[in-house]
């Protein structure tokens, strides 16, 4: 599902910290400065597992778990657009969405179902609804949580492809 690019944009390297220093995370930086969501509703940044480099067989998580009970809201961590609502084998059901400046995609996992009326192409606010928390795909049935992953990318139309990002620095 994740594949690294390569590479990034000037811009995206070039990110200064607030002093006037270069970062050494210009990315998670301007995704903290964008000031997201954490995207389950009522759950707390201090409650966040850092699972981002852990392995999940033979991959990399890359994501998030963020744990709450079945049909909990997953809010957006972000205004932008649906990208694309998805189901795979692994992510179960899925949506992608792009940021305002289509520079990120966030990707949901797991859900047990979208809000009623998203489609792809809708716009969508920082804090809107987009779908509940559940146990699709590879999720074990007794274990519901939202998947979350960040990715930096130059091109949307590649809805399932980026540099990973993790969200754990961003909380």
């Amino acid at each position: 599902m994740l594949a690294v690019l390569a590479p990034l944009s000037a811009r995206a390297q070039a990110s200064p910290k607030a002093s006037g220093q270069p970062s050494a995370h210009p990315i998670i930086d301007e995704l903290k400065a964008k000031g997201l969501l954490l995207p389950v509703a009522g759950a707390a940044p201090g409650a966040l597992r850092d699972t981002f480099r852990d392995k999940r067989g033979q991959r990399v998580h890359h994501a998030v778990d963020i744990v709450a009970p079945r049909g909990t809201p997953v809010v957006s961590a972000d205004a932008g657009t649906i990208i694309k609502l998805h189901r795979s084998r692994a992510g179960g059901l899925t949506i992608y969405a792009s940021d305002a400046s289509r520079r990120f995609i966030y990707y949901y996992a797991h859900l047990d179902r979208y809000r009623t009326g998203l489609s792809e192409g809708t716009k969508i606010a920082r804090g809107d609804t987009i779908g509940y928390v559940g146990t699709t795909g590879n999720a074990p049935p007794d274990f519901p949580h939202l998947h979350f992953a960040i990715l930096r990318t130059d091109n949307i139309a590649r809805w399932s492809r980026g540099l990973p990002v993790n969200p754990a620095k961003v909380f």
